[in-house]
This record gives structure tokens, sequence and C-alpha cells, in this order.
């Protein structure tokens, strides 16, 4: 059972499709931005930016924890500590540094990339198998998945504590999530 459920993690719902060439159909200043937030504050500005209307996503993953009485909890974390992803003009932007829960904001430099990165973790986070957060990204075999409910997703094949993981990276942060390959079927690239 969940400490707290789960808030919503994208804003609107379809963010991600509406925005697959980089733009909205809405006011042509709209881009995309990435929101570094103060200390423990990503749900805080989630929660602020979902009120104020303005388009966003933070990746949030569930987290299993033992507490000593011997029972599993589960919580809500972000997959990025610190970084929320927002498709703003420039008064929403201005709306969102208003809020007192951002650091700096961080221009992107190729949307369609960044776009195309998310729509991966998304997929994943919503496959609902465990995923491993990664700090750092290693080369090794580019690969595409064939088959399944993960079909047409692009990775890296990487090796982590002797198994053999597929990391969706956001290239942005140089940082992704990986799953474990067991039953996955795959294709070189």
């Amino acid at each position: 059972m969940p400490i707290l459920p789960k808030q919503r993690d994208v804003y609107p719902s379809d963010l991600l499709d509406l925005t697959g060439s980089g733009d909205v159909g809405g006011p042509e200043a709209a881009r995309w931005l990435v929101f570094y937030t103060l200390a423990r504050r990503e749900k805080d500005l989630m929660r602020k930016l979902e009120a104020a209307h303005i388009p966003f996503y933070g990746p949030m993953i569930r987290r299993r924890l033992r507490s000593a009485g011997g029972k599993t909890r589960s919580s809500y974390v972000p997959l990025f500590p610190g970084y929320v992803f927002s498709h703003v003009d420039d008064e929403q932007r201005r709306a969102a540094l208003a809020t007192n829960t951002i650091a700096r904001w961080i221009p992107v430099g190729d949307p369609r990339m960044l776009v195309t990165d998310l729509r991966a973790i998304r997929r994943l986070i919503d496959s609902d198998q465990p995923l491993t957060p990664e700090a750092r990204l290693e080369p090794g075999q580019p690969v595409r998945v064939r088959s399944g409910p993960l079909k047409g997703i692009e990775g890296v094949v990487i090796r982590r504590r002797g198994e053999e993981r597929l990391l969706v990276a956001v290239q942005f942060l140089n940082q992704g999530a990986s799953i474990e390959l067991e039953d996955i079927d795959l294709e070189s690239l």
C-alpha cells in the first residue's frame, strides 16, 4: 500500500503526443525547458504547475521500502530527482518561476530528441516493470525492442550487478532508466 497515492506526473495527459514535432498547437513562442528544482521540491512544483494549467512532465516511479516491522511500503519518487520538463511560453515560464520552487531553468537544444526520449521513458514506466534509475550512461550495444508492450523502444544493452539490462536514456540529462532483460525480443541497430 502506498504511503501517499501517486500524483499526476504529466499535464495535460497527452502532452508528449501533442508535442511530437517540438511544437504544441497553441502559442508559437512555446518551447521545451527543464526546470531544476530546489531540493526535494519536484512534486510541489508539479502540483503548482497543474493548478496554473502549465504543461509539464516529471516522471515518477514506485519505490518499495521495507519497514522495521517487515511491512512493505511503496512511495512514488522522481525518476530524475530535481528535474521537471515543461513546454511553456514566456508568460508561463514567469508564472512557473513565481512558484519559488525552481533554482534555475535550462533551455532544450533539440526538442524532438527530448520528446522521443521522454516518450520512451514513459512507456518504460507504464510497463509496470521494476525500473532502476541510471545516473550515468555507458557505451554498449544499441538495440530496439521487436515485440511486446515495449515494441519500438530503442536503448542500449548494459551489464549491472551481473545481469543484462536495457537502458533507455534522456540524452539531454545524460541519465536514464533500465529494466532487466528477461524475455525481451531485441534486434541490433
